[in-house]
């Protein structure tokens, strides 16, 4: 019973003695970071507020010693407060944070960490301050009217253009003519002389007239087709409000206007 209390009592001693051994080697590899002489250097340099060249000496002092989390973070603090580069300050926290994980300050590393990608987002993405923004939807808007009355004036002459062509294009299609009507006594399978004469005395000439139209062939010119005619040219376009003179096309059926 005895060698059993002495064995288990040598375990703890044992436990307790590599637990120890494991937080003075911690505490004693940072001190040591603390000692190399580019360190000493870079903290001097950052009391005599020369932070560029305290910059220089903890780079320096990685150079010695990679594994420095304390050049890290005095590098991370720097680059945060003094020398504003957000990115590098990301970077370094990042290297202290990943070297000494267990770090009484790591929590608020992590909350500097963030402010730094936020001020790193706010000047990669600059948002237009609310004068400005505002400003800019006033010029948008005042274009827009512009736009928009640019495009009524259109309207407005398209209209017209197309109410006058619609004035100056003679009616097309054969003309219609009511037949008079039949008194309801006649037999109306047997149309007499004497309707067939009240019709056509009834109808005027002009109802009757049908338009003249000319289907152009190859080789044929609107000069040529109004001249042939006996028409002028522009009462020829008249006519044809649709027609290009310069580019008549064969096939194509043109209103021949009346002299």
């Amino acid at each position: 019973m005895l060698t059993w209390i002495r064995f288990a009592f040598g375990v703890c001693v044992v436990a307790a003695g590599v637990a120890l051994n494991g937080c003075s080697l911690s505490d004693q590899s940072q001190l040591d970071e603390e000692k190399e002489p580019h360190f000493v250097l870079g903290k001097g340099r950052v009391n005599a507020m020369d932070y560029q060249g305290a910059i220089e000496a903890f780079e320096q002092s990685l150079e010695t010693n990679p594994h420095s989390a304390a050049a890290h973070f005095e590098l991370g603090w720097l680059y945060d407060e003094k020398v504003p580069d957000p990115a590098a300050a990301i970077y370094h926290y990042g290297q202290y944070l990943k070297l000494y994980p267990n770090a009484d300050n790591a929590e608020v590393i992590r909350q500097r960490i963030y402010r730094c990608k936020q001020q790193l987002a706010a000047d990669v993405l600059p948002l237009p301050s609310a004068p400005a923004a505002q400003q800019q939807l006033e010029n948008l808007a005042g274009q827009n009217r512009q736009l928009q009355d640019e495009v009524n004036k259109w309207r407005a002459y398209y209209a017209s253009q197309l109410a006058a062509a619609k004035t100056n294009t003679p009616p097309s299609g054969n003309a219609t003519v009511q037949p008079a009507p039949v008194p309801a006594a006649q037999d109306v399978s047997v149309p007499t002389a004497s309707a067939n004469t009240s019709t056509s005395r009834s109808t005027s000439p002009a109802a009757m007239t049908r338009p003249r139209t000319h289907t152009v062939v190859a080789g044929e010119t609107a000069v040529g087709i109004a001249r042939k005619y006996g028409v002028k040219l522009n009462a020829l376009e008249a006519a044809n409000p649709d027609m290009n003179p310069t580019r008549i096309r064969a096939g194509q059926v043109l209103n021949i206007p009346s002299t």
